[in-house]
């Protein structure tokens, strides 16, 4: 079992035959993921390492059944393709594009409310999602980790793929990158309630970072609605006040957005916190162990 992304999961990728959209092509059909097609108005009706290209995303959907869509469309034509991902109602869209404009985030954010959140957005700014042994829509590595009974949410992409590896004798569910944008489609919040409800995920990690107080409203969640286990990490203790670090999210003012403040509302509900990633992971296999 796994959230969001499943063995049946037929993707898409929206601009495919760029380069980064055609590197990640190829990794995601080696790790055994059901990729059956890309979009690329002008070069529809064409074949792109081995698959049909599609003119629009309606039109790959009719064709394919694809139920998953990962985007690799430059920062300028983002908000576009996802708009179009969310006019063709395909149930997940991944953005992994770095750098959209938060404005554009806000724009597609609210056009998929406007229209019934019929298409859940992951990103952008993102690596993805991962279903170890099942599927892989992103950039998330395949081979770091096994299939196994612990739910990932992470703001950070490298800090995903850390506690996968060091967790890797445990094995994961899903993992989910977020994305460390100000304006994202998915949260934390969303992300830890879908663990909640699956069966099959026993324990969950997120990761967290300065700047805003996502992790604060998460602790908050967890204290209201999550029975399972949950450790965290918050990047950024020995940020400099006042800087913003890394990714377009991670801005302290103040003692809000802190990771000692976020660690210390995490902590308040239960939720323990690891000061570096590979503790958390420690905190993590204690728990596995103790199952």
């Amino acid at each position: 079992m796994a959230i969001w992304l499943t063995e049946n999961s037929k993707i898409i990728v929206q601009g495919m035959t760029g380069g980064e959209g055609t590197k990640h092509t190829r990794r995601m059909l080696a790790s055994g993921a059901k990729v059956v097609g890309g979009v690329n108005a002008r070069k529809a009706g064409t074949t792109h390492e081995g698959l049909p290209v599609f003119g629009t995303v309606k039109e790959a959907i009719e064709q394919t059944g694809a139920d998953v869509s990962v985007v690799f469309v430059p920062p300028a034509f983002t908000k576009d393709a996802v708009k179009e991902a969310i006019d063709a109602e395909i149930p997940l869209c991944v953005v992994i594009t770095e750098g959209v404009p938060v404005h554009d985030s806000t724009e597609f954010w609210a056009y998929a409310v406007e229209k019934g959140n019929k298409t859940r957005i992951i990103g952008p700014n993102c690596p993805g999602i991962a279903s170890p042994g099942a599927s892989n829509a992103g950039i998330i590595p395949a081979d770091i980790t096994t299939a196994g009974r612990i739910g990932l949410v992470s703001k950070s992409g490298t800090l995903t793929y850390q506690l996968m590896y060091e967790l890797r004798d445990f094995g994961f569910s899903t993992a989910v990158g977020i994305g460390g944008d100000p304006v994202i489609g998915t949260t934390h919040i969303d992300a830890l309630q879908a663990f909640q409800d699956d069966p099959d995920t026993d324990a969950i990690v997120m990761i967290g970072e300065i700047g805003g107080d996502a992790e604060e409203r998460a602790a908050a969640y967890i204290e209201q609605h999550i029975t399972k286990p949950v450790v965290a990490y918050v990047a950024g203790f020995t940020a400099p006040e006042g800087k913003t670090m890394g990714h377009a999210g991670a801005i302290v003012s103040g003692s809000a957005g802190t990771a000692q403040a976020k660690k210390e509302a995490l902590e308040k509900v239960g939720v323990r916190v690891g000061k570096t990633p590979s503790e958390t992971a420690r905190l993590m296999r204690e728990i596995m162990q103790a199952r």
